[in-house]
């Protein structure tokens, strides 16, 4: 199994951004297709993926650097804290859907995008977030949330394994 990973953990950094960027655009198009409007956890797990595709971006300048490749290892490890980080917001967030622990207090709200929605939105109308303790999607028993959380746990590993990789060519 390794052997088909080798040429993932090579360009790890590489395959972070787009992982990250694919998770952006999923949720992205759940919202503007799908007409699921984010929660204020939903909001905070995007933020992460955005981090992600920013430190990815900049790590993959940063290691073709002349004094760069000292940073492989390094900046693997970074995007591995950063996709753990992922994992437990988006594993709060399944929680506060399965009610195991109440959610933030700007979480409750509730409603999906309608096109009323979106006109006091433009007009500057208030708008309520969705409740966070709501999943507005399921699949296969998990929400967003839950499915993210599992996302992030394999990129986690993912980041984890590059890292060790690079440590061995060093």
């Amino acid at each position: 199994m390794l052997t088909i990973l080798r040429p993932i953990l090579d360009r790890w950094r590489f395959f972070a951004l787009l992982a990250s960027a694919a998770m952006l655009a999923i949720a992205h198009a759940f919202q503007t297709f799908g007409g699921l409007a984010p929660c204020e956890l939903c909001l905070k797990q995007r933020t992460v993926n955005w981090v992600a595709s920013a430190v990815a971006a900049v790590a993959m300048f940063v290691v073709r650097l002349p004094d760069g490749p000292r940073w492989r290892e390094a900046t693997c490890w970074l995007l591995a804290l950063i996709f753990l980080v992922g994992v437990g917001v988006a594993g709060y967030h399944a929680g506060v859907e399965w009610k195991f622990w109440p959610g933030p207090q700007e979480c409750s709200g509730g409603g999906k995008v309608s096109a009323a929605a979106l006109k006091d939105l433009l007009t500057g109308v208030g708008q309520k977030m969705p409740a966070c303790d709501k999943p507005a999607w399921v699949f296969a028993g998990l929400s967003m949330a839950g499915w993210n959380t599992v996302a992030s746990l394999i990129l986690a590993g993912l980041s984890l394994a590059a890292a060790v990789r690079e440590r061995r060519k060093a």
